[in-house]
């Protein structure tokens, strides 16, 4: 098994894509902490300790500094260790025009889908350190890479945690800590209902879009968390600093290109300058 005896940290671990890590990881051998305001962190980490893994389900919220540093204390009392992070939990709102958003909703989506992953890092990555080494995994999201009318808040935290993940990497890269993002695919979650709750505000063209990938089902979670996997595992060891996507990159042949690939600017967020 590839994570055999490992302790992972998941963050959001009570449904969807942190639902899928979790049990994912636990399949390859991994202990959980799963960290979580929602009480379903409980049933998942039944669900871990089913497949014959010990699990840990902490509730916490990943905006405040205390709760982060009460989540790695757990870890670290119920398993002396941590080498694992995978920065999940996220919120979406507001909604609608920038000019229409309620300022408090909009900074408070900076503070949890960036200042969560800031303040879970800044936790972790000393114990990492100690023990020699570690991964961590970020979970980005749409508008990373691209415009996203209507959702100024999300887009500008998932950007933002794609440049923490390449800029941390450098730092971290000598105490052989390798840090990476995912972006998952249009998968069908909470964030989706929210999204047609929006109606009008959400825009016609995403909300059309949104119906559709609520009607087939949209991208499994399972491909995000296979990902997770092999991100968290040795197979990706020397990978650091990059943004993969779950869908459209061909990550399962990465491991005979990991030197080649951090020889380049593949899977970076870079500004591509016209020669003139």
């Amino acid at each position: 098994m590839r994570l055999e005896n490992r302790v992972a940290i998941v963050t959001g671990g009570g449904r969807g894509i942190g639902k899928a890590i979790a049990l994912a990881f636990a399949r390859e051998g991994a202990q959980l902490v799963l960290a979580d305001t929602l009480p379903e962190a409980q049933a998942v980490a039944k669900a871990v300790q089913a497949l014959g893994r010990q699990a840990l389900a902490v509730k916490a919220d990943v905006s405040r500094r205390r709760d982060v540093e009460a989540i790695v204390a757990a870890a670290l009392a119920e398993f002396g260790r941590v080498d694992i992070l995978v920065n999940n939990a996220g919120v979406q709102p507001p909604i609608g025009p920038l000019w229409e958003n309620d300022p408090e909703e909009w900074l408070n989506t900076i503070l949890v889908n960036l200042g969560g992953v800031f303040l879970c890092c800044r936790a972790v990555v000393p114990v990492m350190i100690q023990r020699g080494g570690g991964k961590i995994v970020n979970l980005s999201g749409g508008g990373a890479t691209s415009a996203r009318p209507r959702f100024t808040a999300y887009a500008s935290s998932k950007a933002a945690v794609v440049s923490l993940t390449e800029t941390l990497a450098h730092e971290v890269k000598e105490y052989n800590i390798q840090v990476n993002a995912i972006a998952p695919g249009a998968v069908n979650t909470r964030l989706t209902d929210e999204i047609l709750a929006a109606g009008a505000a959400a825009g016609e063209e995403t909300l059309e879009r949104t119906r559709r990938q609520k009607e087939t089902g949209g991208v499994p979670p399972d491909k995000a968390a296979a990902l997770a996997v092999f991100l968290a595992s040795d197979e990706s060891d020397g990978l650091t600093g990059r943004l993969i996507s779950a869908v459209w990159d061909d990550w399962e042949s990465m491991t005979e290109h990991i030197d080649r690939i951090m020889a380049s600017d593949l899977y970076t967020l870079r500004r591509v300058v016209e020669s003139a």
